[in-house]
């Protein structure tokens, strides 16, 4: 079994540098997992493979851009077993620690034992022994993940700047816009279908400006979908509806407008 926590660290940094990557206080992040010594090592081969999955599957890195790097000898405290280093490419910086696994052995449990003298051993009834478990731990910072995540993702073309983050870590699923803010009729209507998506996405308004720069600025935030009602959504009951990434338009019937969106949203 393991236990997880995240919360604010302060390490007495001489060198602040390189934006969030090197701070004096950050969020950090750890688990610790618990085993049997003789399955230690097979479950920190897991985690270590779990831990992988995790930033090119869930969040999405290209593989290319991320690797491990096993520490050297002289790099492990005295009592670990093995400990990894899971490296992003941080552009021009390189690639940098984004998140240790250590393999700990049971040497924690056997301090806080010599020091506390209480006996912190696990009991296993069906064999009838007692044991301190191995630690298998994974620790990481959510600065430099956040940090990392902006590397991946942000994008400045020609004409326009783009967070294209995957779906699920964008702030806002949707923006819904009248085609004109100067026509009511136009406002209520987007104004009824934001008030009914908003039940089910995380969904923004806008009405500044062109709609050019209403796309522009969805870009920016990392809004996957724009929905716009015109003139024509009076008539025929559709919207168009404009992917980040592509730019492409598609015409959509509002009967069928969620199940558009969900699909959009979490085909991945």
């Amino acid at each position: 079994f393991g236990i997880a926590q995240i919360g604010k660290a302060f390490r007495n940094e001489i060198t602040v540098k390189n934006f969030l990557f090197r701070t004096r206080e950050f969020e950090q992040m750890d688990v610790q997992y618990f085993c049997r010594p003789e399955d230690a090592d097979r479950y920190y081969e897991e985690w270590k493979e779990n831990r992988l999955q995790f930033y090119t599957q869930y969040m999405r890195f290209a593989p290319e851009h991320i690797h491990w790097r096993q520490h050297e000898a002289d790099e492990r405290a005295f009592y670990a077993k093995d400990a990894w280093d899971v490296e992003f490419q941080f552009a021009e910086m390189g690639f940098k620690e984004i998140e240790g696994v250590h393999h700990r052995g049971s040497y924690d449990l056997d301090q806080h034992s010599k020091f506390s003298g209480q006996d912190l051993r696990y009991f296993d009834q069906g064999k009838g022994e007692r044991f301190n478990p191995f630690i298998i731990e994974c620790s990481g910072g959510f600065n430099r993940l956040f940090l990392a995540t902006l590397f991946e993702f942000y994008r400045e073309e020609k004409e326009r700047t783009v967070l294209a983050f995957p779906p699920r870590f964008a702030p806002y699923k949707v923006a819904v816009f009248p085609l004109l803010k100067n026509k009511p009729q136009l406002v209520e209507k987007a104004r009824s279908i934001y008030q009914d998506l908003k039940k089910q996405f995380a969904v923004t308004w806008d009405e500044r400006g062109n709609i050019g720069k209403r796309y522009y600025a969805q870009d920016e935030i990392g809004t996957p979908l724009c929905v716009t009602v015109d003139f024509d959504s009076l008539e025929d009951h559709a919207v168009t509806v404009r992917d980040r990434d592509s730019m492409q338009q598609e015409r959509i019937s509002l009967v069928g407008l969620k199940e558009y969106i969900t699909k959009k949203l979490y085909a991945e």
